[in-house]
């Protein structure tokens, strides 16, 4: 055989390995490719995952914030309540803020934008500056209050204490005022009782027991008694003859009437108009009653001003 024709089979084992080699290098080229394009899909991943967690973590900073703005305007209403404020704008910014913390809260993972960002935190932080000055008028007015309360509390203390001497010095007049009435009064002296008879003969016993048949009409004298304190001017006297069971003589047509005693009406019998002179003048009323007069004792007792100012009895046998 001819040696040179053996040499093509190595030629052809190279062409093999030849072949071999570059479809492992193509084959790496490839990985190499996928390699690189998963490295640059993991950071993708990963920096978008970073981009979705700092988004998140904006958004619940900016919940947060708005939770506390809520809070501290919630605060403020309680504060205005009790200082009897009215807070229409401040229930309005209250309703804004729940609105607000209610879009915040439909915001999905990484959907917090940034444009979304900056108007939430814009309008949180113009929240927070009339919040801020809002604290600071209330701080104000509570100061004014706290020294309006000294000022009043002061003046309450002086109140009382004029209130405390007035009520003392009113008591005082009072007093003084019921002495001065009481001092005032007139009183009725020598107080006489006699009877007339239908033939106008005047008895006159010295017992003071007459017979009630003759007895036509019943006479009363007394002298009004000096007093330096009452004014002289007219006195209205009243005169009231009881009968021996305590009944008033008491009849319209006879000038009889009514009038108040100690607070409570009583019948008088007859009354006159006599003026105060402070001499001891004397005066006299003469009833006829107009009927027979009961047997008994009789009182005979003298008002004026509905004081007491003197009584007598006399009987009828």
């Amino acid at each position: 055989m001819d040696p040179n024709q053996e040499q093509p089979e190595p030629r052809q084992n190279n062409s093999r390995v030849l072949l071999w080699v570059a479809l492992v290098l193509v084959l790496l080229g490839i990985n190499g490719v996928l390699f690189y394009l998963n490295s640059q899909k993991k950071t993708e991943n990963e920096q978008l995952t970073t981009q979705v967690q700092a988004t998140d973590s904006k958004l619940t900073e900016q919940i947060k914030q708005y939770e506390d703005l809520k809070a501290s305007y919630e605060r403020q209403s309680q504060e205005l309540q009790k200082l009897g404020l009215s807070n229409d704008s401040l229930n309005s910014r209250l309703a804004g803020i729940n609105a607000d913390l209610l879009r915040l809260r439909s915001f999905k993972a990484g959907s917090f934008s940034l444009a979304e960002q900056r108007r939430f935190k814009e309008r949180a932080l113009n929240l927070e500056s009339q919040l801020k000055k809002r604290d600071e008028e209330i701080a104000e007015l509570k100061k004014s209050n706290e020294n309006l309360y000294t000022e009043t509390t002061t003046l309450k203390e002086r109140q009382n204490k004029l209130t405390d001497t007035i009520s003392t010095i009113a008591k005082t007049n009072q007093e003084l005022s019921s002495k001065v009435s009481v001092a005032s009064r007139i009183q009725a002296d020598n107080i006489h009782v006699s009877v007339l008879t239908a033939k106008n003969k005047e008895k006159d016993d010295d017992k003071e027991e007459f017979k009630a048949k003759r007895v036509d009409r019943v006479k009363v004298t007394f002298n009004l008694a000096r007093n330096d304190v009452t004014p002289k001017d007219t006195k209205t006297i009243y005169m009231r003859i009881l009968e021996p069971d305590g009944a008033a003589l008491y009849n319209l047509s006879t000038g009889g009437g009514t009038f108040t005693v100690d607070g409570q009406e009583a019948f008088y019998t007859q009354k006159q108009d006599i003026v105060f002179d402070n001499s001891r003048q004397k005066a006299e009323f003469v009833y006829a009653k107009g009927g027979d007069y009961k047997i008994g004792q009789h009182t005979v007792e003298l008002y004026e001003g509905g004081a007491l100012m003197g009584k007598t009895t006399f009987t009828l046998k």
